[in-house]
């Protein structure tokens, strides 16, 4: 059999011009796994209300964020992917979950070049039904309806692998080698409460609070927020940070059902209220830099804190084409061919 690898990252519209935000974003919101309500509900909200009003405010913030080579996201992956190309023999593509890099011309590029095997990375160190998921479930769909033949194995989870947690602690302590900070906030993709509740296996494990994610579950394996903590944990293990010197939060809520606090905004706004005057955040659920942390956190993040008095704002960027990510990505696809790594 040939092997073939396909990294899978979320994606991003063709430009930032408004109409090709709104196919963007309508694809995207009406992902059952995204916004998980009934058919006829989601589409009302989503058709009739969210995208008569989202399109023109989003495209203002992708202007902001876009490269002369396009999409950050979309030229940080391609970047990923060709120096991941350079380490190892098997050829590797790369797709994206929304937009035109679809899942499907990625697997059709693999079996075009004899592929009928193929490892799936989604870029997400933290498994959550609107990332892991919902890419695990619509490549299953296409192999099914378009590749019959083709056997697609999946890397699961790495949020706790030594060797990942070395790598994202590593990038920080060098991004902030010789700089001062008070505080370093971990910065995560919210998702709603519910989202937690429905991923628990265990039908009652999670309870959202002060113990269930440090509390040993076999519904660990599928909780985005255990994850979340998880990596907070051993990168500030790694690194011996004191206590109370970083810290937790949740970005990028939508609508009016309870998402996963504390919330990235309110804690930087709590965090320069409290004096904290020099700080730094970094966002370990995105391997590449994005919308998200290049203007939700790198700009509205910065322009917060600056307005209730602190002064130092630093965003460390994503681990992007980190030549330590690029060789541990590289590492794991050899494993996998020598039938040496765990996938799924």
């Amino acid at each position: 059999m040939k092997k073939g690898v396909l990294f899978v990252n979320l994606g991003s519209p063709d430009s930032p011009e408004p109409k090709d935000v709104k196919k963007y974003l309508g694809e995207f919101l009406m992902d059952p796994r995204v916004i998980d309500i009934p058919l006829v509900a989601r589409t009302a909200l989503v058709k009739g209300i969210i995208l008569n009003t989202r399109p023109k405010q989003s495209a203002k913030a992708y202007k902001k964020i876009w490269w002369e080579e396009g999409s950050p996201l979309i030229v940080l992956s391609e970047r990923l992917q060709n120096k991941v190309q350079e380490k190892v023999k098997y050829p590797v593509a790369l797709a994206m979950r929304y937009g035109s890099m679809t899942i499907k011309k990625g697997l059709q590029e693999l079996v075009d070049k004899g592929v009928d095997e193929v490892f799936l990375i989604p870029l997400y160190p933290q498994f959550a039904m609107a990332t892991t998921e919902t890419i695990l479930v619509l490549a299953e769909e296409i192999r099914e309806a378009n590749f019959p033949n083709l056997k697609i194995e999946s890397l699961p989870a790495f949020y706790n692998n030594p060797e990942y947690i070395k790598v994202l602690a590593e990038s920080i302590k060098k991004d902030l080698n010789g700089k001062t900070y008070d505080h370093l906030l971990f910065s995560y993709h919210g998702v709603p409460e519910r989202h937690i509740r429905k991923s628990d296996v265990t039908n009652g494990h999670c309870k959202i609070d002060g113990s269930c994610c440090v509390t040993p579950s076999k519904a660990h394996e599928f909780c985005y927020r255990h994850q979340c903590k998880e990596v907070t944990r051993l990168v500030a293990e790694y690194l011996n940070l004191e206590d109370n010197t970083y810290s937790t939060s949740f970005q990028s809520r939508l609508g009016f059902d309870p998402w996963l606090q504390p919330y990235t905004d309110r804690t930087i706004e709590r965090l320069g209220k409290s004096g904290i005057k020099n700080m730094a955040i970094v966002t370990p659920a995105f391997v590449s830099d994005c919308l998200e942390t290049l203007e939700e956190i790198a700009m509205e993040g910065q322009e917060i804190f600056h307005e209730v008095g602190g002064e130092k704002f630093r965003t460390i960027p994503c681990l992007n084409t980190d030549q330590n990510w690029v060789n541990l990505l590289a590492n794991w696809i050899n494993n996998w061919a020598n039938n040496t790594v765990e996938a799924s």
